[in-house]
């Protein structure tokens, strides 16, 4: 019998980001500035982190959460800067979608069926791995019913 949770492909994750935290360490050593040892992070160890995030952030248990969770603020402590946490960046679609006035709210736009959203055509790789493609990804695979209370507004 298959092990079908997610600690097995999150471990996966956390080992290759870790990888690319040696490297970030490594280039700190070389005394280069914050701002490019952020924007190494962000193309590097946060590209692998949002692959997860989009995959199986919503699905995984706690301890696949707290595992992620540190190989972000390890990071932090690394690059010395602000960097959103991935429950941050999770939420963050969420609020945009109760939130009828938000400029990117038309984005999520759902299917006749109520139950799922209309993907963003991307022409690039780079708009294909941008945050809202992303996030109606992680929505779709996280459907539940009754998502059209979503729209209702603000309590």
């Amino acid at each position: 019998m298959q092990d079908l949770s997610w600690s097995c492909h999150v471990n996966s994750l956390v080992k290759k980001s870790r990888q690319h935290l040696y490297q970030l360490r490594r280039l700190k050593d070389f005394k280069l500035p914050s701002n490019m040892l952020k924007t190494f992070y962000t193309s590097t160890t946060e590209s692998i982190l949002m692959v997860s995030n989009t995959a199986c952030f919503g699905n995984s248990t706690n301890q696949d959460r707290q595992a992620l969770q540190r190989v972000v603020r390890s990071a932090k402590c690394t690059i010395r800067a602000k960097i959103p946490d991935l429950e941050t960046i999770y939420s963050k679609a969420r609020k945009i979608m109760k939130d009828l006035s938000h400029p990117n709210n038309g984005l999520f736009s759902l299917l006749r069926s109520g139950k799922r959203f209309r993907s963003l055509k991307a022409n690039t790789e780079r708009m294909w791995r941008s945050f809202f493609p992303q996030a109606i990804r992680v929505l779709n695979q996280n459907t539940e019913p009754g998502l059209s209370g979503l729209f209702s507004g603000p309590p």
